[in-house]
């Protein structure tokens, strides 16, 4: 045995990280780019404001679909994995509520894919999938919980509320900043009404 020698993964596990660190910062930074310039902004805009080359982007999307179905699925994930943390931080109806508004902040972020995502480009085909695996469960476990308080009447359909959410910032798009979020806020406090206190 060597025994003086460092064992090989501890480089290796610290490569990988910084390449996931890279990848989240290109996706990150493709999300913002894509919002402001649209999702034909230039990869080379996106990769020199993610501080990588353009062989990078590449590497990792070889089509424009491939880095605008990434982008998206990191953002339903990130709107997903909110939810247990909330519910951990906050009460069921509080963590319910916020949940909602970082969900409408996701249906704001959708909207400048749009275009793309309705394209009909088969890199897509797999998002309304994924939408459904990741976001659903993570609305009806934070409505179970708040029914289960007795913070919210318990006939909410986690369907409907979610439709709902994204009809109300579609419909305040172009009316004036913080619209969709009063909005929203409004909906999910009716969502008291009805309420049985456990």
């Amino acid at each position: 045995m060597d025994i003086g020698r460092e064992p090989r993964a501890r480089p290796d596990r610290r490569v990988r990280a910084d390449a996931q660190r890279n990848l989240d910062v290109l996706l990150q930074t493709a999300m913002s780019v894509f919002a402001t310039s649209g999702v034909d902004a230039p990869v080379r805009e996106i990769a020199e404001k993610a501080g990588v080359g353009i062989g990078t982007v590449y590497r990792h999307f070889p089509q424009r679909s491939d880095l605008i179905a990434a982008v998206f699925r990191r953002e339903i994930d990130a709107c997903a994995d909110a939810a247990p943390l909330l519910s951990a931080e906050h009460d069921s109806f509080e963590a319910l509520a916020s949940w909602m508004q970082r969900y409408a902040a996701f249906i704001a972020a959708k909207r400048g894919l749009a275009k793309a995502l309705h394209s009909g480009d088969p890199a897509f085909d797999s998002l309304p999938g994924y939408f459904d695996q990741r976001l659903r469960p993570a609305l009806r476990t934070l409505l179970d919980t708040a029914t289960a308080a007795g913070a919210v009447r318990a006939d909410v359909d986690a369907d409907e509320l979610l439709g709902a959410v994204a009809s109300l910032c579609m419909s305040a798009h172009n009316a004036g900043s913080g619209r969709a979020e009063r909005m929203v806020a409004l909906l999910v406090d009716g969502l008291r009404h009805g309420a049985k206190p456990s």
